[in-house]
């Protein structure tokens, strides 16, 4: 029976057989069939202790996060100003660990950034991973409210055209009573 309901379901909205439709619009005619609720809230379900994310991703969002702020930016350059300003003013020639130009820093900045990339990215493919979670769950609400809407706009035609055929039928009615008023008042000659 539950079959046949999602299969007259699956004729009356998409114009499609079930076999047609893919798992997302399965489940979204289930949820219509059920008369359920689709949406959810997708940062809840990141709670979840199965889907909760390791140690190393929790870090590298944190890398990534920090990495992307100005706060990162400013003080990243006041680091290398002092380290520039130490190395060039302060010291002496002899004395400078890192004299002009500054190759040490070279390094240690060429090391941040092998370090620092492949971290973001894998912060970027996490986000990505959740963008397109959100972007089908949008897609799975605004599919079951769109075919909501048609349902209703088949209802709502439904109910004018029975009570068209109601008025029909009622003036039909009116008209026979009047013909009949009109015959007994003026009786044809």
């Amino acid at each position: 029976m539950t079959d046949d309901k999602l299969n007259a379901i699956a004729q009356q909205l998409m114009r499609r057989r079930v076999d047609e439709l893919d798992d997302l619009e399965k489940r979204v005619l289930k949820h219509i069939m059920d008369d359920a609720h689709i949406s959810r809230d997708l940062e809840a379900e990141d709670d979840d202790p199965a889907r909760r994310a390791t140690t190393g991703e929790r870090i590298a969002d944190k890398v990534a996060s920090f990495g992307g702020s100005w706060a990162f930016i400013l003080l990243f350059l006041g680091f290398l100003l002092v380290w520039c300003a130490v190395n060039t003013l302060l010291l002496s020639k002899d004395t400078a660990f890192d004299p002009y130009p500054y190759i040490f820093l070279n390094l240690m900045l060429s090391m941040l950034a092998a370090l620092q990339a492949p971290v973001i990215m894998m912060s970027q493919n996490r986000q990505a991973l959740k963008d397109r979670a959100a972007a089908r769950h949008d897609y799975e609400v605004n599919l079951k409210a769109e075919l909501d809407l048609m349902a209703l706009h088949d209802k709502l035609d439904e109910l004018r055209e029975k009570r068209l055929a109601k008025l029909m039928q009622q003036q039909e009615e009116q008209l026979e009573i009047l013909n009949r008023v009109v015959s007994t008042v003026c009786p044809k000659a």
